[in-house]
């Protein structure tokens, strides 16, 4: 534990950790059983192509979310592409800005156009209303995100789409194993896109998987995903190659085993971080509805600068320096990167709340890589820095003056 300014890594002391804790280092699961079913894999010497271990994880992911369809994917942008096409969306589709830049991606990459709407203030997922006023003969289609697990007003998306006749699709990276109005994520719009990579605290190595009730859009989505193959020498469709591997699916079935327990360490440390930072002024941890099952992967920090006297960015700063990875989920927004930023340069202005937000989120590590002990001593740097912003403000701008004088050791 810290307990003066001097002792911060920032201005010259040791790091608090030795080793960087990380936001989403990969939860492993039971070893033993992994490697049993990867060394039953190369025994039988089916490698990938829709393999009993790909085929037993769709049917388990299926049954657990309520859906009648999991498609596995090699990754979840991949998915997303192939979602995109397989829903026939083209000309313009409304997303967020605040997410990874991979929900954009996959639309630009196909030549179709994002376009970027403001998130509700509270929720931080896309605003309804704002979406009505981005629609034009061009718009094809929506995809939400359920940012941080916590789910998109779906009800009102799905109105809106109904009105207009557009498609919709989740970008539910976050929101695995979470639930919405009762149900299991998964179950809304015509399909959702799930991310099992490996920072995810449910992983599969790499990967990802459409999930949908829909039967003439899974059969599509698994056609694409194989080439267009319906059989041997049959190509019935353009696709791509999006398959999962067996090893990955074997990563997967060994994480469900354990998922009750990452769930559980994950609440745990969402616990300790609102207890530990209970009373730091300016500091607030996002909550989750206790009415809904959450998976706890993310521990977001609202700073409010003018509050805690110093800003999200000095904090940043200061934990890296203490060896403590946190990140800025999502900096700058996608709208001001590139190609969107030359593309669509008066973007912003129509984002205030985006624009607000980008500048104020903290995601600190959590997972089984992270102690009780770590998140004490995290917590302590974050409350020693606002409980001394004012000297904290001075001694950082005498570092800006003189950097060599507050080396931090290697």
């Amino acid at each position: 534990m810290k307990h003066t300014l001097s002792q911060l890594a920032l201005f010259g002391g040791a790091p608090a950790f030795a080793e960087p804790l990380h936001v989403g280092r990969p939860n492993i699961g039971d070893r033993a059983r992994l490697l049993e079913r990867i060394n039953h894999i190369l025994d039988e010497r089916w490698l990938t192509n829709a393999g009993p271990y790909v085929q037993e994880f769709e049917e388990r992911i299926a049954r657990m979310i309520g859906v009648k369809h999991c498609v596995a994917m090699c990754n979840a942008t991949v998915a997303l592409e192939i979602a995109i096409r397989a829903l026939g969306m083209t000309g313009e589709v409304v997303v967020p800005s605040m997410t990874f830049v991979a929900t954009a991606h996959a639309l630009q990459w196909q030549q179709i156009t994002p376009v970027f709407c403001d998130i509700d203030p509270d929720t931080l997922t896309l605003a309804p209303r704002r979406i009505e006023e981005l629609l034009t003969p061009r718009t094809t289609g929506i995809i939400g995100v359920h940012l941080w697990g916590r789910a998109c007003d779906t009800d009102a998306i799905q109105s809106l789409a109904r009105r207009h006749n557009l498609r919709v699709l989740y970008d539910a990276a976050h929101a695995f194993a979470s639930t919405h109005k009762g149900k299991m994520v998964g179950n809304f719009g015509d399909a959702e896109v799930f991310s099992f990579h490996a920072t995810k605290f449910f992983n599969t190595l790499e990967g990802g998987a459409v999930v949908t009730n829909d039967d003439e859009l899974a059969a599509k989505l698994r056609l694409m995903k194989n080439f267009g193959f319906a059989g041997y020498d049959n190509v019935v469709y353009v696709g791509t190659n999006g398959k999962m591997s067996e090893v990955s699916a074997a990563m997967g079935l060994t994480g469900l085993e354990s998922l009750d327990e990452f769930i559980a360490v994950n609440c745990a440390h969402y616990q300790q971080y609102n207890a530990e930072l209970a009373g730091v002024r300016g500091v607030r941890v996002l909550p989750y509805d206790a009415g809904e099952r959450a998976n706890y992967q993310y521990v977001v920090l609202d700073i409010d600068a003018a509050e805690t006297g110093v800003t999200r960015d000095q904090l940043l700063e200061m934990l890296w320096a203490e060896n403590v990875r946190a990140r800025r989920y999502f900096f700058p927004g996608v709208h001001r990167m590139e190609p969107y930023r030359s593309l669509y340069p008066m973007t912003h202005r129509r984002l205030p709340v985006t624009e607000n937000m980008v500048a104020r989120v903290l995601v600190l590590p959590t997972g089984t890589a992270v102690s009780g002990d770590d998140i004490r001593a995290i917590c302590q740097l974050l409350r020693l820095v606002t409980e001394q912003h004012t000297e904290f403000a001075r001694t950082w701008n005498e570092r800006q003056r003189a950097p060599a004088l507050f080396s931090v050791p290697v």
